[in-house]
């Protein structure tokens, strides 16, 4: 049920799901699609299905707790912390799309004058092509970064609502008793996993988990700044 939202927390890339007829299924595991391509990129990130669902369980049963418990608090902590990453994604985002839809305009310019000058036989037509093609691909590829920047835009100026929506996904799903696979799509938008840690020298791996419509969320530290 975790496939496609399981990613190595170093390269970004997805973790595969591997399985073999040799072992018990609580042997199948997850191994990051870099390291089993080119093991010198990347470490394996290894980690067993059935831990990695541990401890994902887990860290939803913490969040359902906090929000069912304390929802007023869990909501104005969100709301803080959403509208500095908000505000701060926002920035970079109108930054990026001021860019290319500057460089969009300069293209039209330029692809005018390259045809000009074709015509006027100061270019000739292989490398009229030739230029065109590359413009005609950087435009067309600026366009999709501009629309997807545009899309995230809007997504972050709706911060409110997704919070609102999300604490009604958790109420919905506060009854669990066991991790299902429409509540892991309803709740979870990625899991990123930590290569582990064995300098104690018991293994130790850490995942984290980011939700739907909000991101991360800090349950421990809501929990003690609840309690204190």
């Amino acid at each position: 049920m975790f496939s496609g939202l399981v990613f190595c927390n170093d390269c970004k890339q997805k973790l595969y799901y591997s399985t073999t007829s040799y072992f018990e299924k609580r042997q199948d595991f997850f191994i990051c699609s870099t390291h089993r391509a080119n093991k010198d990129k990347c470490s394996g990130h290894y980690i067993r299905a059935v831990v990695l669902e541990q401890q994902v369980w887990k860290h939803i049963q913490e969040v359902i707790s906090v929000v069912t418990r304390y929802e007023a608090y869990f909501r104005a902590e969100m709301e803080q912390r959403l509208r500095v990453q908000s505000e701060e994604t926002i920035r970079i985002h109108k930054k990026r799309l001021a860019q290319a839809e500057k460089r969009i305009s300069e293209l039209d310019r330029l692809f005018i004058r390259i045809y000009e000058d074709n015509v006027a036989g100061r270019l000739d037509d292989e490398k009229f092509a030739m230029m065109s093609t590359n413009y005609t691909q950087e435009q067309a590829d600026l366009k999709t970064e501009a629309k997807s920047l545009q899309q995230e835009i809007q997504e972050q100026e709706r911060q409110a609502e997704n919070l609102e929506q999300f604490i009604y996904r958790v109420h919905k799903n506060s009854t669990l008793t066991e991790l299902t696979p429409y509540a892991l799509r309803e709740l979870v938008k990625a899991v990123y996993v930590e290569a582990p840690d064995k300098s104690s020298g018991k293994r130790k791996q850490r995942v984290h988990i980011e939700y739907d419509l909000v991101g991360y969320i800090p349950v421990d530290e809501l929990i003690k700044a609840e309690q204190a």
